[in-house]
């Protein structure tokens, strides 16, 4: 059996990376859902529990090593997007703390898509 074939070969190659980067999309998906549940309920945005479901989801699917994780996150980062203009518009300084953590993990997300077509394109792996 060649190397290329066996059981191992995929989860060394980078197979671990989405679960990974799942932990800690997870970590702070969590916190921003219930907080964001505990500012709807005192009257404030709903933005957080959106983005906060749209990171759980996220996490998921990269536990899963789906692509369907980059599509939902993807949707999450530029509904991130249109929530920080309508409030504090185009301003960069009033943009620099709403999008700059979102804009690293996008760029995380979008690193891993090598990683999750090869394991989609090789479910056993």
């Amino acid at each position: 059996m060649s190397r290329k074939n066996s059981i191992g070969y995929g989860r060394t190659r980078g197979g671990w990376l989405p679960v990974a980067l799942g932990v800690v999309v997870l970590v702070f998906g969590a916190p921003i859902f219930a907080g964001g549940i505990w500012l709807a309920v005192l009257g404030g945005s709903w933005y957080y529990i959106f983005a906060g479901i749209g990171l759980l989801l996220t996490a998921i699917f990269l536990f899963r090593r789906s692509m369907t994780a980059v599509w939902i996150y993807l949707l999450t980062f530029f509904g991130t997007v249109a929530w920080a203009i309508w409030e504090v518009g185009m301003d960069p300084w009033y943009q620099v703390p709403r999008l700059v953590a979102p804009a690293v993990v996008l760029l995380l997300v979008l690193a891993l898509i090598p990683v999750l077509r090869r394991q989609s394109a090789n479910p056993a792996i």
